[in-house]
């Protein structure tokens, strides 16, 4: 990477998991919840992923919107998302959120975790 070059800031939702999250939403009935996608200590790597539905908003929150979905991720989690995509698979071996983070220097076997 170059001195020009920068680290895409946002993270991003793929089409699938847009997809799965409007499902989701569409199941509670609610429009007015967004997908926070944040960090906390914990995990056996250090540092956990976090993803549900929140109806609050933070000071510092980043707002992302992909189609009807909202994404909103908290000041304190946003350095370690940039460039962060969130995908949903499901397969006969997993079903889920998959969160590819160039920021992560190692994770875990459960993939939950990241340093």
């Amino acid at each position: 990477m170059t001195d020009t070059q920068t680290a895409p800031s946002t993270v991003a939702l793929s089409d699938a998991a847009a997809a799965k999250v409007k499902a989701l939403l569409e199941q509670e009935g609610r429009d007015d919840l967004a997908l926070r996608i944040a960090v906390q200590p914990g995990g056996c790597s250090g540092l956990r992923y976090q993803l549900f539905f929140d109806e609050r908003t933070l000071d510092g929150d980043e707002f992302h919107e992909f189609g009807s979905v909202k994404v909103v991720v908290d000041r304190m989690s946003g350095p370690y998302l940039g460039g962060a995509t969130i995908d949903f698979v499901d397969t006969i071996e997993k079903q889920g959120f998959t969160i590819d983070n160039p920021n992560a220097k190692g994770s875990c076997a459960c993939g939950e975790s990241f340093h």
